[in-house]
């Protein structure tokens, strides 16, 4: 498995992001060598939902105002319904994202998370997946979605569900390894 050693990595989120889309994919990465940090819009500790419910809380390592994708390799977009769904009307969190995308850096997305990749205006031309439910949303946004359990566009990394975190985080790994990634505009 390539090593990311060294490797500093965003995980954006808030409240509402299922539980399972951010823990996995951080534990993944940390066992792997990399230095994770959780991002939010707010301070403190966020909390995930599980199942039909509220899961568990998560501490915040880094606010969203202090964030700088410049000091970070790549970034995480974890799913569930409710967490994109609030970070795609937060401006400060597009540019987060935008940042990344602009300077060539990996992310990964899964599930709902691809909703947050059509606001910041990057699916269009890309290969993706996301949850079934808003592949229309994505195809609308000009995506090339597949049903795959992980699919990859020039460091960009997509997942449906969580059924889909071995090969998300397996991916996610490897990519991140390569370093960053030549995009031609769509």
């Amino acid at each position: 498995m390539p090593g990311i050693e060294g490797k500093r990595i965003a995980v954006l989120a808030t409240n509402g992001f299922e539980q399972s889309e951010l823990e996995v994919p951080v534990n993944h990465l940390r066992q792997a060598g990399a230095e994770v940090h959780v991002v939010s819009p707010q301070a403190g500790e966020i909390k995930g939902w599980k199942d039909k419910d509220w899961g568990n809380a998560v501490p915040v390592d880094v606010t969203l105002t202090e964030a700088n994708a410049a000091d970070y390799d790549a970034l995480v977009l974890p799913g569930g319904q409710i967490n994109p769904d609030l970070l795609r009307v937060e401006p400060a969190a597009i540019a987060f994202i935008t940042a990344f995308w602009d300077a060539g850096k990996v992310i990964g997305a899964i599930c709902h998370a691809p909703w947050l990749l059509v606001e910041a205006g990057i699916v269009k031309g890309r290969k993706v997946t996301s949850y079934g439910s808003i592949q229309t949303d994505v195809k609308n946004a000009g995506g090339l979605w597949e049903d795959s359990a992980v699919v990859t566009d020039k460091g960009l990394v997509t997942s449906r569900k969580p059924d889909d975190l071995p090969a998300f985080c397996a991916k996610l790994v490897e990519e991140i390894a390569e370093g960053n990634h030549q995009r031609a505009a769509a």
